[in-house]
């Protein structure tokens, strides 16, 4: 009889519990949280360098508009590797309102290259990968 009771006990908390992550609406919260993300608009995502001279560094801005309604602010951007090096606002970024991001390669070794730039905003689900590329000569 004990055993009856601890697993309907345990069953009405489960069921109690998943009830509690879904709105009103039937939703999950999860789905209105990433509805609430950060709305970010890029002019591009990728820039292709084409071939460049070995040892002279070669810069690309990726401007991008604030299309929500909240403030947008970058916590951080993480390039793949030692060799880009990236330059950004530490202000917000108002909703309406432009910034970028400048991105320099120092194009020191020969050959091609492909480099992912991590955009990671305070938003902690909203990130947003660019990619350089080109053939160092």
């Amino acid at each position: 009889m004990k055993q009856i009771k601890t697993i309907t006990l345990i069953a009405v908390a489960c069921f109690s519990f998943a009830m509690m992550s879904f709105t009103t609406t039937g939703r999950p919260i999860l789905q209105t949280t990433i509805a609430s993300a950060i709305k970010v608009l890029w002019a591009n995502e990728s820039h292709n360098f084409g071939e460049i001279p070995q040892g002279k560094p070669v810069s690309v801005e990726f401007s991008f508009t604030n299309n929500g309604d909240e403030p947008v602010l970058i916590a951080e951007v993480a390039t793949s590797c030692g060799c880009t090096a990236s330059d950004y606002s530490k202000e917000p970024i108002l909703p309406g309102k432009s910034s970028a991001i400048k991105v320099t390669y120092n194009a020191a070794t020969a050959g091609s290259f492909s480099k992912s730039i991590t955009v990671n905003f305070s938003d902690a689900a909203s990130k947003k990968v660019l990619m350089i590329k080109g053939t160092v000569k």
